[in-house]
């Protein structure tokens, strides 16, 4: 018989992102930071690869990496609105923890699988973050995916990228409930 835990269902059947601004101190400290890097680690991960790897952003680091993201976007000629929310979210956050996908070239294990691998650990980590208490945010953004300020903000390897950046913290503010998909649309039964 299955081991069925109603908890943890109520927990993942409720569970959403919390905006990044919303997010406050305290933060989790590096035990319990530790603790949940841990948990994302988890994560499905064919051939026991580990593809991915964390760079945990306190605030001196935000900092520098927001004044990065602004001279940036100036320019590449990033329209104003795009720059606010790119240096934005590093600006308001007190604690961040990028997720890099870093893949192996190994014919068994596909590209693919690996980089799907580097986003179940962005949301491994937001859920575990969320079970101690604390909220999150998985972002990303053009400050993720443009590889040259990746590379020099966060020091990316080749065929490195960004899977995510995830903000923790402590939640000020319950968003709003929002739509969940109707599962009845977006699912086939194939029974042959």
């Amino acid at each position: 018989m299955p081991n069925f835990n109603p908890e943890v269902l109520d927990f993942l059947s409720d569970r959403h992102s919390y905006p990044a601004r919303s997010l406050s101190l305290p933060v989790p400290d590096d035990v319990l930071l530790a603790k949940l890097l841990t948990i994302a680690a988890r994560s499905p991960d064919h051939g026991k690869l580990v593809p991915w790897r964390f760079l945990v952003l306190k605030k001196p680091a935000l900092t520098r990496i927001s004044c990065m993201a602004k001279l940036y976007a100036q320019d590449l000629g990033v329209d104003a609105v795009k720059t606010a929310k790119a240096h934005g979210q590093f600006d308001f956050s007190n604690l961040a923890v990028v997720v890099v996908s870093s893949p192996r070239e190994i014919e068994k294990v596909p590209l693919i699988e690996q980089v799907l691998s580097a986003g179940a650990v962005c949301i491994g980590l937001a859920n575990a973050a969320q079970a101690a208490g604390f909220g999150a945010c998985w972002l990303s953004g053009w400050v993720s995916h443009e590889p040259n300020f990746a590379q020099s903000a966060f020091g990316l390897k080749p065929l490195e990228t960004i899977s995510g950046i995830v903000h923790l913290g402590s939640v000020t503010a319950t968003p709003p409930k929002t739509a969940r998909p109707d599962i009845a649309q977006i699912t086939d039964w194939l029974e042959r």
